[in-house]
């Protein structure tokens, strides 16, 4: 009976492809401004980020493959649970290894990680590739 509800089965797969579209636009635009000018992304990556154990050039190409990648799976609702997973890792990553972040930054990632978060734990509904994978 509860899947009969409109909120089950109209508003909810509608706010999980909200956020999915969300998110991965934030992120598939962050990678796009990445590979349009690769020597400051490395510059960053070098002088700005401190993100732990990777090298700068190691970091900025898992982080740019990512950002590219992992947005594309999101749209599609395909692998959604390990795509929302890896972002929010890179999210996390990203919000804090940038020492000079502001405070609307930090909203803004956990904004994110919150959409995320949601997109894990509930999967990508009834919009989605998975649909038919499962």
């Amino acid at each position: 009976m509860a899947d009969c509800l409109p909120t089950n089965l109209i508003f909810k797969p509608l706010l999980l492809l909200g956020f999915r579209l969300w998110v991965a636009k934030a992120f598939f635009d962050s990678g796009m401004t990445k590979i349009k000018s690769w020597s400051t992304t490395l510059d960053l990556f070098r002088y700005e980020y401190a993100v732990p154990v990777l090298s700068p050039e190691i970091a900025a190409w898992l982080a740019t493959g990512a950002e590219l990648m992992l947005p594309v799976l999101l749209v599609f609702g395909l692998l959604t649970r390990p795509a929302a997973l890896g972002l929010f890792i890179l999210n996390i990553v990203a919000a804090t290894s940038y020492p000079d972040i502001s405070p609307a930054g930090e909203m803004q990632h956990a904004v994110w990680g919150v959409m995320l978060a949601v997109i894990f734990v509930f999967g990508p509904e009834k919009i989605s590739l998975d649909l038919f994978l499962s």
